[in-house]
């Protein structure tokens, strides 16, 4: 039988490829700073402190599992993003990455706009006062419904994904007596070095108007041609998680021969050009993301270099980051169930999460670093998968890691970096109650999205 390939059984997890986990840190108390949020740290007994607060009397107040989201941290990041890109550019929060009314709010006042993609997070946004001109909506198939929400609220842009949304837009903003603002996304042909399920520039995916066979330009002239919308740029996002900055280069490359063809064919300058977002963050040790300043400088000469290029006046500049600003600012807080060696393979850990509160490791094969952090512990490394209480083999939070030999039911481990996508993608599945997410601040804590009950399943379920 081949070594690629396995029957289902006891034994098929040890058919992996050699070296397929790195080597165990030399002592596994230590905590990567990379990967946690900033205020982060072991106390001299042993317990992990964020915001000065021990982790044990959060698990005792909130309960596991629970999202714990570092306020500082990410008002910080909030505020490096807008500092590197500066007032000649705009920096919209990407609201799918996680979205509350608390979120809104620290948004808002740390001088951020907010990019929606749905009734829901529109409706959050407006809930907590974000001022609708700085509000983007995107999506690949927004109904007539949300349209004319978005426009009767005025949001600030609404990014057009399809020929038939260009006439839907126009027709709802004719219909109230607006001017539209929006957008066009393209794919501009670029794959983003990233999983398939998260790269979103080639051409073969649902998002956008192609630029290799003149779509784009096409749904430019339908643009131009409504009185009732007023373009005012391109938008191009080619994946998520990405740390390579060679294909944003090719992406704005492409965006700006677009803005040059659009210029000779209707004497039009478009001003400003959107460049998504999907910039990488630090989920293990081997992660090296690069900082806001660093992008910032990156994407301005980029688009500066091929506008002098094309004769183009420079455009204005939006990003659309979300998993880097609210990802590495919070972790998920486990207790452990049950501890299950298996002779020659690995240790399963089950927590009293899983998939239901991180979906990520089963549906991008997403990689996590993770820690034992109610104790400390001198006991040697032993091969590890965190695995969670759900009906699924695949129900796996951490695939590899090195926890201690002596781990045991009730000790709490922590998963770094699970403020992207996490609470977001949660789930009900076998009528799992979602987590809290509970927001640390300078020794306080208070929940701002609160632990789902019984009575929450079943206010829904009319029988």
């Amino acid at each position: 039988m081949s070594r690629s390939a396995h029957p289902a059984g006891p034994r098929h997890a040890d058919v992996l490829p050699e070296g397929h986990y790195t080597a165990p840190p030399a002592d596994l108390n230590v905590l990567e700073e990379k990967v946690w949020a900033r205020t982060v740290s072991r106390g001299d007994d042993g317990v992990v402190t964020v915001a000065g607060l021990e982790v044990t009397r959060l698990a005792e107040e909130f309960g596991t599992p629970a999202y714990i989201l570092d306020e500082a941290d990410f008002r910080e990041r909030c505020r490096a993003w807008a500092h590197a890109f500066g007032k000649e550019a705009d920096v919209f929060y990407a609201g799918k990455a996680f979205l509350s009314k608390a979120v809104v709010r620290w948004l808002k006042e740390e001088g951020l706009n907010l990019d929606v993609c749905s009734a829901g997070e529109l409706s959050t946004a407006l809930a907590a006062d974000m001022p609708a001109e700085r509000i983007a909506y995107h999506g690949n198939n927004k109904s007539t419904a949300e349209i004319r929400r978005a426009v009767e609220v005025g949001v600030g842009r609404i990014v057009l994904d399809s020929f038939q949304e260009i006439a839907r837009v126009a027709h709802v903003a004719a219909e109230l007596g607006v001017r539209q603002r929006v957008q066009i996304r393209v794919t501009v042909g670029v794959e983003a070095h990233t999983h398939e399920f998260i790269a979103t520039a080639h051409e073969d995916q649902k998002f956008g108007i192609a630029v290799a066979d003149g779509q784009a330009e096409e749904a430019v002239r339908r643009a131009l041609g409504h009185d009732s919308l007023e373009l005012i740029g391109i938008h191009s996002h080619i994946g998520s998680q990405i740390f390579d900055m060679a294909g944003f280069e090719v992406s704005a490359r492409r965006v700006v021969q677009l803005l040059a063809r659009v210029r000779d064919e209707h004497d039009v300058e478009l001003p400003e050009i959107d460049l998504g977002g999907g910039l990488g963050i630090a989920y293990t040790p081997q992660d090296d993301p690069r900082e806001p300043h660093e992008i910032a400088k990156a994407l301005t000469e980029i688009v500066g270099r091929e506008c002098e290029a094309a004769g183009l006046r420079a455009p204005r500049i939006s990003v659309e980051p979300g998993r880097a600003i609210v990802g590495p600012t919070a972790f998920t807080l486990y207790e452990v169930g049950t501890v299950k060696p298996l002779e020659g393979l690995r240790t399963y850990v089950s927590v009293d999460g899983g998939m239901s509160d991180n979906i990520r490791t089963a549906l991008y094969d997403a990689e996590y670093s993770v820690a034992l952090v109610s104790r400390r512990s001198d006991a040697a490394p032993m091969l590890s998968r965190v695995v969670g209480k759900h009906c699924e083999s695949g129900d796996i939070l951490v695939r590899d890691a090195f926890l201690p030999a002596d781990l045991a039911p009730g000790d709490l481990l922590a998963v770094p970096a699970t403020g992207a996508y996490c609470r977001s993608m949660a789930s009900n599945y076998n009528h799992a109650l979602r987590p809290p997410v509970v927001a640390v601040r300078e020794g306080g804590a208070r929940v701002i999205v609160r632990r789902e009950t019984e009575e929450d399943l079943l206010r829904l379920d009319l029988g």
